[in-house]
C-alpha cells in the first residue's frame, strides 16, 4: 500500500473542501488500495459526520443516512414490513461482518468485482484507460451480457443498489462548493461505452448524504440472487421484482436486474409487456425475451441468458402465486 494523507471531516461542507477521496466503512476501498488498484494520495474520513439516521419524509417515504450501515438498514422494522426487496437483497450480500461495516453511500459506490480490474498486471480499461479490457477473450464468466462495450464488460456488484432501484430511489447529494442535488438512482450510473473509468455522474469531492425512498408501493415484493455459493458470493443473475394483482391480472410490475450488466439494470419494455397480463409462464417468456433481446455472451458468460430467463421467470411465479 502506497503512502497517503489522512484527514477527519467535521461537517458534511469540510468534507468536499477536503479534496480527497471519502472512505466510510472501507470495506472495498481497502482492498483496493492494498492492491494498488486505487492509489488515493488522500483520504477524507466521514464516519464522524451525522448521516446515520432513518427518517420518514413529509410524502410519507423515507430518508437514509448514507452512513447507516448495511445491517442496521436490514434489520429496521420499517424496512422489513415496507420495503422487503430491500432488505432481503442487503442479507444476501457480503457477509455479516462486512454487513455490520458496509454503509448506504458506500454499497451503492462499489466497484466492479471483475478479476482483470483487480489484477494491475492485466490490461483493463477501468483501471487503466486505453488498454484494453481482457475480459473479453478472457476468463468472463461473471460479466455483463447487457449495456457493456468493446471496452468493458464488467458489472456492478451491489445487491442493494438492484432493490433501490426497483424501489425507485433517489440519491442526495452535497458538491464541493456546497451545492446540493438529489439524483434518481437511474440516472446515478453511466453505461461504459468509451470511457468505463467514469462509473457515475458525481463530480469530484461531491458526497453521497443520504438516499430517498418513495412511499411504500402496493404488491408482492420479491429478491432472488443466484451465485455460486449459498454465502460470500456475488450474483450470476439477481432480480428485485414488485408485483401488484387486480384479480387474475397484474396491474403494475417493477423489475431489476443485477449481474447482468454494468449498472442495476431496469427496462420499462419488460414491466409493461407484464402489465394487464395473466401470470401465465407464456407471459413471462415474453417479457423475457424484451429484457434479453439485446444480450450477448463472451463465452465464457453465455450461460447467463437463459439463466436470466429461468430467474425471471420464477420470480415472477413466485410474486403472482395464487393468482
Amino acid at each position: 500500500m502506497r503512502p497517503f494523507e489522512y484527514a477527519r471531516a467535521g461537517d458534511v461542507a469540510e468534507a468536499g473542501r477536503l479534496a480527497g477521496r471519502f472512505i466510510a466503512g472501507g470495506t472495498n476501498l481497502l482492498d483496493l488500495m492494498k492492491l494498488e488498484v486505487e492509489t488515493p494520495e488522500k483520504l477524507v474520513d466521514i464516519t464522524r459526520l451525522p448521516l446515520r439516521g432513518i427518517e420518514e419524509t413529509d410524502d410519507g417515504g423515507l430518508r437514509i443516512g448514507a452512513l447507516v450501515t448495511n445491517s442496521d438498514l436490514a434489520a429496521e422494522p420499517c424496512i422489513r414490513r415496507d420495503y422487503e426487496v430491500l432488505s432481503r437483497a442487503l442479507l444476501a450480500g457480503a457477509s455479516g461482518q462486512l454487513r455490520n461495516k458496509a454503509t448506504t453511500g458506500g454499497n451503492l459506490l462499489q466497484r466492479t468485482r471483475c478479476n482483470y480490474f483487480y489484477e494491475p498486471s492485466q490490461p483493463c480499461n477501468k483501471r487503466e484507460p486505453g488498454s484494453g479490457c481482457g475480459a473479453i477473450g478472457g476468463f468472463n464468466r461473471i460479466h455483463a451480457v447487457l449495456g457493456a462495450s468493446k471496452h468493458c464488460i464488467a458489472t456492478h456488484p451491489s445487491d442493494m443498489a438492484v432493490a433501490m432501484r426497483v424501489l425507485d430511489a433517489a440519491v442526495e447529494t452535497q458538491k464541493a462548493d456546497g451545492s446540493s442535488r438529489t439524483i434518481p438512482l437511474g440516472e446515478l450510473y453511466r453505461l461504459p461505452g468509451e470511457t468505463p473509468q467514469i462509473e457515475t455522474v458525481l463530480e469530484p469531492g461531491e458526497l453521497i448524504t443520504a438516499v430517498r425512498l418513495p412511499k411504500p408501493r402496493a404488491g408482492t415484493q420479491r429478491y432472488r440472487k443466484v451465485r455460486d455459493r449459498a454465502s460470500y458470493a456475488f450474483a450470476l443473475v439477481s432480480v428485485a421484482a414488485i408485483v401488484r394483482m387486480e384479480g387474475s391480472t397484474i396491474a403494475e410490475a417493477g423489475l431489476a436486474f443485477g449481474g447482468l450488466a454494468p449498472m442495476p439494470w431496469r427496462d420499462a419494455q419488460v414491466e409493461a409487456a407484464l402489465v394487464g397480463k395473466e401470470p401465465t409462464m407464456a407471459n413471462f417468456d415474453k417479457a423475457a425475451d424484451i429484457l434479453l433481446a439485446e444480450a450477448e455472451g463472451q463465452g465464457g458468460n453465455d450461460f447467463k441468458i437463459p439463466l436470466a430467463r429461468r430467474t425471471l421467470k420464477a420470480v415472477l411465479a413466485d410474486a403472482t402465486k395464487g393468482a
